[in-house]
């Protein structure tokens, strides 16, 4: 590594998630050595592969879901190898199919490295490399300190969650209170898949750091301290742990909820959310576009579950109706509360949403979704939350069902409706 050097992956095998979660990663020299790293990680409206947007709902391998970058130079000493990198996202039986927006997306991701590295030096420069390093060890130190003394109040317990292609997760939590310490395990989840609901270590990773972030209390960073106190095991080769060439696009969106929820139901403190992303994507050579769906979120023991809002693995906002159909040939005919859809119990799961969008012109739209077979639990004695529900209504007045992970050709006047599942309901009522 050289200063001025910039590299990027998307390898879900080598710390990704989908292909298209695309990293850049950025090294910080001081004093001619490598000190830092800073980076950034934006998803692409699409990276290639079958379908526009790069989420395909019938993926069986990940070169159908676009191009696989790992360890890519994609800076060389303060020059862009732009000619290297769109040949790069030009390859493949599937390459992308916008490569002026992907090079203009990562030069926004080298530019939000390049502020990191500048700050990263002004905080150097201002306080002194060592006073840097013990603050960054600190928050570390503290944050796994913040998760040991939430360990202390835990219990053991297990959970077994199915999902709707027939697959299951298997977590067992036992909690080590002499030693402040958690041991989660994985074993007994299926194996390695046929279909894209694999996960990669990675994401199970980030679900099992989620969670316990949660249940502190204390305002503290994000940071890899909260993982110090536990031990996770994931056996090789099962569905959290996938080989290659095994695709996963749906494992980072919709396996990381169900991970979660999972976690969540092995320690009893929350009943399940809506358990997916909803993602629903359109598109055509001229258009992309990607987006996920509010639902219900899980009550809790001494709250109800909230009505359509991103739940738990999102980290994303939906965007704006006006914006939508400035950019796109669509309208939006409504966006609205599921009512009904939330789990009942002591206290209730929140209501998912039903959102109507209609097309303008001919497009393929995919939509790649879970809970539409199998409802999200309730938990303590609470119901279920309802399922959720994908159709078209088409402009000749007859009605396409479509499955969990599905995609269809939209003619102009045709209605692609998305009914959201609600949260699990907490508590038997009495």
């Amino acid at each position: 590594m050289k200063p001025g050097n910039v590299y990027v992956l998307n390898a879900p095998y080598n710390g990704g998630t989908h292909l298209p979660d695309v990293t850049v990663v950025t090294p910080v020299f001081l004093e001619q050595q490598i000190m830092f790293y800073v980076a950034s990680r934006g998803h692409h409206a699409d990276i290639g592969g079958i379908t526009p947007g790069s989420m395909p709902p019938g993926s069986k391998v990940v070169e159908e879901e676009g191009v696989l970058i790992d360890n890519f130079l994609l800076v060389e000493e303060g020059r862009l190898r732009e000619k290297e990198v769109a040949a790069l996202l030009g390859s493949g039986a599937y390459p992308v199919r916008n490569v002026h927006q992907n090079i203009a997306d990562l030069r926004a991701q080298i530019a939000a490295n390049e502020k990191g590295v500048q700050e990263l030096a002004r905080m150097v420069a201002h306080f002194g490399l060592d006073v840097v390093r013990a603050y960054m060890r600190h928050v570390q130190d503290n944050a796994e300190e913040s998760v040991r003394r939430v360990i202390g109040v835990l219990k053991d317990g297990e959970f077994d969650y199915p999902l709707d292609n027939g697959a299951r997760i298997e977590v067992s939590i036992k909690i080590l209170k002499d030693r402040r310490e958690a041991k989660i395990d994985f074993s007994g989840t299926s194996a390695q898949l046929p279909n894209n609901f694999n996960a990669p270590s990675a994401v199970c990773m980030a679900a099992v750091l989620y969670v316990f972030r949660t249940l502190v209390d204390d305002d503290i960073p994000l940071n890899a301290g909260c993982l110090k106190p536990l031990s996770v095991s994931i056996p090789e080769g099962c569905m959290l742990r996938p080989r290659y060439p095994a695709a996963v696009v749906a494992g980072n969106v919709e396996t990381s909820q169900c991970i979660t929820d999972a976690l969540y139901g092995a320690l009893g403190v929350l009943a399940a959310s809506q358990g997916t992303m909803n993602n629903f994507t359109f598109g055509n050579d001229r258009y992309q576009y990607y987006e996920t769906v509010a639902g219900g979120s899980g009550a809790g023991p001494d709250f109800d579950g909230a009505d359509v809002v991103q739940t738990h693995m999102t980290n994303s906002r939906l965007t704006d109706p006006e914006v939508l159909e400035w950019r796109f040939p669509v309208r939006l005919e409504s966006f609205e509360v599921r009512a009904g859809s939330g789990g009942r119990g002591r206290r209730r799961g929140g209501h998912g949403a039903v959102r109507r969008v209609r097309f303008l012109e001919p497009m393929t739209a995919a939509i790649l979704s879970g809970h539409r077979l199998v409802r999200p639990h309730g938990m303590g004695g609470g119901e279920p939350g309802a399922a959720g529900n994908n159709y078209v209504l088409r402009s000749d007045g007859s009605r396409t069902e479509l499955g969990p992970f599905d995609q269809t050709e939209m003619a102009a006047g045709d209605v692609f409706v998305i009914e959201t599942p609600g949260g699990g309901g907490f508590g038997a009522i009495e």
